[in-house]
């Protein structure tokens, strides 16, 4: 069990979100340790709905504290679309969650893809990696961005962000941020970050719920070679992190751990 990938598994959703809630505020606060602020990147599908619910939840303590405020909000992957487009992970984030901040948050800061390059894929990345440049210091000086928490969805197929089953992309090396013209999954058209920078993070939380998963998650779990999910559970280690219902590991027989943070 030594420096494997940590798998929570709980009842329902509405059991989940407390657990998850309490794990990205001690990333949180490990990230305010370090350096001040906290720089989280997302990816869209259901997560942003029970991120939602995890983060919107009245808090139960002093330390129970979501502190928006210090908070920066990138995205592990975006479509290249308008931001208001069905398909845009900002939009959907903006729609489940930002929007429903109290009103008297001071709000975090917010990264979404320049949509006046929505044209050229290639300029949409190369602008978004210079984002990340820009906040986590020139390429010179680091190789690669260390995100505090990277919050992750996981496709049916194994994909997470925009990086799929046997694609070349999981082979690139360079680019942070990469361009994507023929995504098996529409829109075809995206940037993502890259496999090394998805598995350079500090820690990076998986959320897979329902039955629907269940397959997916017995190949990621028992076998799994190749599946973007698997690889980043192979690289990162402990560092990495799912939080499930039991409908979606059911059959699943690696090992669950007891969330007690």
């Amino acid at each position: 069990m030594a420096n494997q990938a940590n798998l929570y598994s709980f009842p329902t959703v509405d059991a989940l979100a407390p657990a998850l809630r309490r794990y990205v505020i001690s990333c949180q606060e490990a990230g305010l340790a370090r350096h001040g602020v906290f720089k989280v990147a997302v990816s869209g599908g259901s997560l942003p709905k029970t991120l939602a619910q995890a983060l919107l939840a009245e808090p139960t303590s002093p330390t129970d504290t979501v502190k928006w405020d210090k908070w920066e909000i990138f995205f592990a992957d975006e479509r290249a679309v308008p931001l208001d487009d069905a398909d845009s992970n900002y939009g959907l984030l903006k729609t489940e969650l930002l929007d429903k901040l109290p009103v008297d948050t001071a709000p975090p800061t917010v990264h979404p893809i320049n949509t006046e390059v929505l044209g050229d894929t290639q300029e949409l990345a190369d602008q978004y990696e210079q984002t990340l440049v820009r906040s986590f210091a020139g390429r010179d000086s680091v190789r690669l961005p260390i995100f505090d928490l990277l919050l992750l969805g996981c496709g049916p197929d194994g994909h997470t962000c925009s990086l799929f089953p046997g694609h070349e992309l999981l082979r690139e090396n360079d680019a942070w941020v990469a361009p994507i013209e023929d995504s098996p999954k529409p829109p075809p058209r995206r940037v993502t970050l890259t496999l090394p920078v998805v598995t350079h993070a500090v820690r990076v939380a998986f959320v897979a719920t329902g039955g629907g998963k269940k397959e997916i998650m017995k190949e990621i779990f028992e076998g799994g070679k190749g599946l973007p999910c698997a690889l980043v559970n192979e690289r990162c280690g402990e560092r990495c992190s799912w939080f499930v219902d039991n409908a979606a590991v059911e059959g699943v027989s690696y090992p669950r751990r007891p969330f007690n943070l």
